[in-house]
């Protein structure tokens, strides 16, 4: 079966009260267009096309940067949905098989409920989406004739009969593709809002003899996202469906309701993650490993039996082999650390490879920056690192090495060598007190003044 998906995304969402387009506003991380394309790609569909319109051009890079292969046009007009989905015929024409319109802004459509739609065009020519509402409020309502749908009433041109129906419209449709575009170059605008509506082709499909189903799905897919806070709403949905999922997974939450996960988390099983974690964007935590509370990891993997924190952060590219552990108040980026290695305090690793077992000493900092140009530290297997030592890269400690305390690294130290990089002390007797005395003195004779 080859399946084409037409995703809506013209809307400026005026409600939102921003400049930014309605579908880039993120969701756990990643914005609503990119969840809306991600469940529609588990379809595996033979062609996306995505209709953009208010400041295309940010909408149509996002949604090239989730998969290159996506058509992008444009409704220069919002018309209505009929006249959006127009929009995608001249990309699809010569497409034979079923299209699938989803929406930009409604990112919880689940992969099951794409596939019983198109399972259901076995026995319909038109399938729509539908959910029994717990309140209907203002949504449009499908009138059903037996197990046919008779048609889509939208609630500004419904009686008080039809707007007493709790069966409604989620906007999603599916049909052939020839056939879909045909229903809606039917579609007229007589109607309260003077626009062009997707739903009218049922009727214009019952007209010609075609027959119209409904599919339903719980209420909570079809959440459409219209104003901030339906945005805030939809992100703590998402929340507690991560957190349920990583706890039914065998994943270890102590403070579930604490954690924050990322569209793309992934956790092991037997995994420990403390309270106050947050998970951004390209994470993943393996089997057995502890991220302990009020860490914050982005763009990393953490491996079987590694610790991290409390009060830590991992940034993109940090690679913890396992049994590495990374403490408190220590920031790594794009390094990767050896299994057994501890940089356990007040330490920063950028641009680094820390080897199996080395032991990094409090306050270090890899010096990866000059400017212009980040530049690379190495720190062999088994190698020490003092306490406070600056490591100015490029420079490589080598195994079983060790650095002094308080030591500016500015050349590679061999291995098994003890490096030094401080200048020689020097005692100053009784300078201390004459100083301080000194100073006292001033301060009593400004403040006689």
């Amino acid at each position: 079966m080859t399946t084409a998906l037409i995703v809506l995304a013209a809307g400026k969402g005026t409600r939102m009260n921003a400049d930014l387009p309605k579908v880039l506003h993120p969701l756990a991380g990643a914005p609503l267009l990119i969840h809306a394309l991600q469940a529609g790609g588990a379809l595996d569909p033979d062609r996306t096309v995505v209709v953009t319109g208010h400041r295309a051009e940010l909408v149509e890079a996002a949604a090239r940067a989730f998969d290159d292969r996506i058509t992008c046009v444009r409704q220069t007009e919002q018309r209505g949905t009929a006249h959006a989905v127009a929009q995608a015929a001249p990309a699809l024409e010569g497409f034979h098989g079923d299209a699938v319109v989803l929406y930009g802004d409604t990112p919880f459509i689940t992969a099951e409920t794409l596939e019983a739609m198109l399972a259901a065009r076995a026995r319909h020519d038109v399938v729509v989406l539908g959910f029994h509402a717990a309140v209907p409020g203002r949504y449009g309502r499908l009138v059903m004739d037996g197990d046919a749908l008779a048609a889509i009433v939208e609630y500004k041109d419904a009686d008080d009969a039809t707007r007493a129906i709790d069966l409604c419209n989620s906007g999603v449709v599916c049909a052939d593709a020839g056939m879909l575009f045909s229903l809606i170059a039917a579609v007229g605008c007589d109607n309260a809002a003077g626009e062009y509506y997707l739903t009218d082709i049922v009727g214009l499909a019952r007209a010609r003899d075609l027959s119209a189903g409904v599919v339903t799905c719980d209420e909570s897919e079809t959440l459409g996202i219209n104003s901030r806070a339906e945005l805030a709403q939809a992100e703590a949905q998402f929340q507690c469906r991560a957190r349920d999922a990583a706890i039914a997974d065998g994943v270890i939450l102590p403070a579930p309701d604490t954690v924050i996960f990322a569209h793309d988390t992934w956790i092991g099983a037997d995994a420990v993650i403390e309270p106050y974690v947050v998970f951004a964007p390209g994470v993943t935590v393996e089997s057995g490993a502890t991220i302990r509370a009020f860490s914050h990891l982005e763009g990393c993997h953490v491996s079987q039996g590694a610790v991290v924190g409390p009060y830590a952060r991992l940034r993109p590219g940090a690679e913890l082999a396992e049994g590495a552990r990374v403490g408190n108040f220590v920031e790594v980026k794009n390094a990767v650390i050896d299994a057994g290695a501890k940089v356990n305090h007040l330490t920063y690793i950028g641009d680094a490879h820390v080897g199996a077992g080395a032991n990094v000493g409090a306050g270090t900092v890899t010096c990866n920056y000059d400017g212009v140009n980040k530049h690379r530290t190495v720190i062999g297997a088994g190698a020490f690192i003092g306490s406070s030592t600056m490591l100015v890269a490029p420079v490589t400690v080598g195994a079983g090495a060790m650095t002094g305390s308080g030591s500016v690294i500015t050349r590679d130290v061999p291995p098994g060598d003890l490096a030094l990089g401080r200048a020689t002390q020097v005692n100053k007797a009784g300078l201390a007190t004459r100083l301080m005395e000194k100073l006292r003195a001033l301060k009593a004779a400004k403040a006689k003044v």
